[in-house]
């Protein structure tokens, strides 16, 4: 143990030797956190909507009313009147308004006689976020325009739903935070053990290494380690900061505070074990640096980091159910958004453990095979 500590002890010190290193492995996590937790985070508002009214009836009025306080209270849009059905698709197409609501002509008599009245909604629809937010807006609105008044001597014998919400409202950036912090753990596993390992390794020091008294086993052990305390530190520097920048309700409690260490830390380990298996067989210095890219889109994406994944197609939910990052990101979800406790992700533990298990060895057999 002592020899590994000295393989321990020598990286990071090479590590702290390297600031500019430092400040990239553990603060870029952080201003991607904040970047793409703003840029995706909340709802959609302020959108503009061409209403050009061809019928100009009471209920027509009525309607404009009821479109302005919407736009008044939730902001979702903004109405701007148009004259002409026809300048406000021009304008649609410019990209001057988002869409355009047309109450065509007769829609207050067909109100009135309840004859399938019907209004027009033209959409942009180059951009799913805005269409999806216009529409479910004004279908809320043609709601509650068809809702009848409320009297004290009538009961609805229609079904309602009531919606409960078992948790308080997530903001994206919440939401984005335990992927973020996956994504820190892995930045220090690839520049600060990968890409170092590597250039050891074409420099001959591991050769050297060998000629001491230090076995394989403790030379992979102590890369290890050292991978993993420097993974563990990032890790936690980006839940910290993090979660004081997403608003997650008491982040310091002391027994979640110690979950999610825990998580870290087997995370640290199974990331590190993987990449030390990705790397142990590379002589090019240059190859870690593009395969960074590579498995941050194979890795990163399919776990469900910013996106549900059970919106991916069926070859995708495959990836992510042998991604490692699927399993962190999961647990972290769970200790940071719900504040569960361990009997929530003692399956992500398992396999994150069975995962750094399987590569270690894996990767002592390859480490072998090349040095012999």
């Amino acid at each position: 143990m002592q020899r590994t500590w000295a393989i321990i002890e020598r990286d990071l010190r090479r590590f702290r030797r390297s600031p500019a290193l430092i400040i990239m492995s553990l603060f870029m996590p952080v201003v991607q956190l904040v970047v793409l937790g703003y840029a995706f985070g909340g709802n959609v508002k302020h959108l503009k909507v061409a209403l050009v009214d061809e019928d100009g009836g009471v209920p027509a009025v009525r309607l404009h009313a009821l479109a302005n306080a919407v736009a008044e209270n939730a902001q979702t849009f903004e109405t701007i009147p148009y004259s002409d059905r026809g300048q406000a698709l021009d304008a649609l197409r410019n990209g001057r308004v988002n869409g355009v609501l047309t109450i065509p002509p007769g829609f207050s008599r067909r109100v009135l006689s309840r004859d399938d009245p019907r209004v027009a909604l033209i959409e942009d629809n180059n951009d799913n976020f805005v269409t999806a937010a216009l529409s479910g807006t004004l279908s809320g609105l043609l709601g509650a325009y068809n809702r009848p008044p409320a009297t004290s001597d009538r009961i609805s014998q229609d079904p309602t739903l009531e919606t409960v919400e078992l948790y308080p409202y997530v903001p994206y950036i919440q939401y984005l935070l335990p992927g973020s912090i996956v994504m820190s753990i892995f930045m220090m596993v690839m520049i600060g053990g990968g890409i170092i390992y590597i250039d050891d390794k074409a420099r001959g020091l591991h050769e050297g290494y060998l000629v001491t008294p230090i076995t394989r086993l403790e030379l992979i052990f102590g890369f290890n380690i050292a991978g993993a305390i420097k993974a563990i530190i990032a890790g936690s520097v980006l839940m910290t900061i993090g979660s004081l920048i997403a608003g997650i309700p008491d982040p310091f409690a002391p027994v979640r505070l110690i979950r999610l260490f825990v998580v870290i830390a087997v995370a640290s380990v199974a990331l590190v074990s993987m990449m030390f298996l990705l790397m142990v067989r590379m002589n090019d210095p240059l190859l870690p640096r593009a395969l960074f890219g590579v498995l941050n889109t194979l890795l990163w994406f399919p776990s469900g980091a910013i996106y549900p994944q059970q919106a991916f197609p069926k070859w995708m939910r495959v990836l992510a159910t042998v991604d490692p990052f699927t399993y962190a990101v999961h647990a972290l979800k769970s200790l940071l958004l719900k504040n569960t406790g361990f009997s929530a992700i003692w399956f992500d533990l398992l396999y994150l453990a069975v995962f750094s298990v399987l590569t270690m060895i894996a990767a002592t057999l390859l480490f072998k095979r090349t040095l012999s």
